[in-house]
C-alpha cells in the first residue's frame, strides 16, 4: 500500500479503509444538527458538502458554521467539499470564487482537508493545493463521471494527473452502466495503487450496480469510503455503521 496521510491521528491508507461521513444541511442548524447525530458513529472523516450551504457564497457565515462544527465533531477531521454542478453538486461557481473559498476555508485552520477539482484548470488547482499546503491543510483531488465509466487507462491517466498536480489524495468517481464498468474501475484502483502510486487513493463506482467497490477497498486499493447517516450525498451510499462491519470483516479475513 502507498504511503499513508495523517490527518488529527486517522492515518487515511493505512490498515482497514477510513469510513468518510457527508454533512448536507442547507442551514447551519442543519448542519449542526447532522454533527450531533454522527455521535456514536463509526466515522473516520467527516466531509462538509459546503455546496448544499445556503450562505456559502458569504464567507463570514460560512466561517460562523466552522466555528460551531470543529467543536461540534470532536477530533473527527473535516474535509471541506465545494462541489460544483458540473461535477454532481448543487451550486456553480467561477474559478476564481472557487479557488479564494478553498483557500479561505484552509486559512481559517478549522478545516482538515480540502477537496479540488483536478479538472477546474491547472493553474487554479496547483494555486489551491499550495496554499492548502501553506496552512498544513490537506488536498484531495476530484472527478466524478455520473454518466458512465471511462476506460481502465483514462482512470488511471486521471489519478497520475492528480498525484502530479501535488494532491494529497487523488480521487475518482464513476457511474457504471453494468458490472463490467465495476470491473474497469477496480483494475484501474489495482493499477494505480501498484504501479504509480506513492500516496493513498480513493475510488468508486456509484450506484447499487458499483456498491462493491465502495466495500472492497483494502483489497484492491482505495483508502478511503463514503458512508452516510441520514441523507447521502451520492447514489449508492451505504449506512455508515454497515459499512464499518463490512470493512472490518473483510480486514479480518485478509
Amino acid at each position: 500500500m502507498s504511503n499513508y496521510v495523517e490527518v488529527r491521528g486517522i492515518k487515511i491508507g493505512a490498515g482497514v479503509p477510513k469510513i468518510c461521513v457527508p454533512i448536507v444541511g442547507k442551514t447551519k442548524e442543519e448542519i449542526l444538527a447532522a454533527a450531533k447525530s454522527f455521535e456514536g458513529v463509526a466515522k473516520d472523516v467527516v466531509e462538509w458538502r459546503v455546496d448544499w450551504f445556503e450562505g456559502v457564497f458569504d464567507f463570514a457565515q460560512v466561517v460562523d458554521v466552522l466555528k460551531e462544527l470543529r467543536p461540534a465533531l470532536g477530533g473527527t477531521p473535516i474535509l471541506f467539499t465545494f462541489r460544483t454542478s458540473k461535477e454532481g453538486g448543487e451550486k456553480s461557481i467561477l474559478p476564481a470564487d472557487y479557488a479564494l473559498l478553498n483557500e479561505r476555508a484552509a486559512a481559517t485552520g478549522l478545516v482538515d482537508l480540502v477537496d479540488v477539482e483536478a479538472f477546474t484548470g491547472d493553474d487554479v488547482v496547483k494555486e489551491i493545493i499550495e496554499a492548502a499546503h501553506s496552512y498544513g491543510v490537506k488536498v484531495v483531488a476530484s472527478n466524478h463521471d455520473f454518466d458512465k465509466t471511462p476506460e481502465k487507462d483514462e482512470l488511471v491517466r486521471r489519478l497520475i494527473k492528480m498525484q502530479e498536480l501535488g494532491a494529497d489524495i487523488p480521487k475518482i468517481a464513476v457511474m457504471p452502466q453494468n458490472k463490467k464498468d465495476v470491473l474497469t474501475l477496480l483494475a484501474a484502483t489495482e493499477e494505480m495503487a501498484s504501479e504509480h502510486a506513492d500516496r493513498p487513493i480513493i475510488t468508486m463506482s456509484m450506484a447499487g450496480t458499483g456498491l462493491i467497490s465502495r466495500l472492497c477497498g483494502e483489497v484492491f486499493g482505495s483508502a478511503l469510503t463514503f458512508g452516510a447517516v441520514g441523507n447521502a450525498s451520492a447514489p449508492g451510499q451505504m449506512n455508515a455503521a454497515d459499512l464499518n462491519t463490512v470493512l472490518h470483516l473483510i480486514h479480518e479475513s485478509l
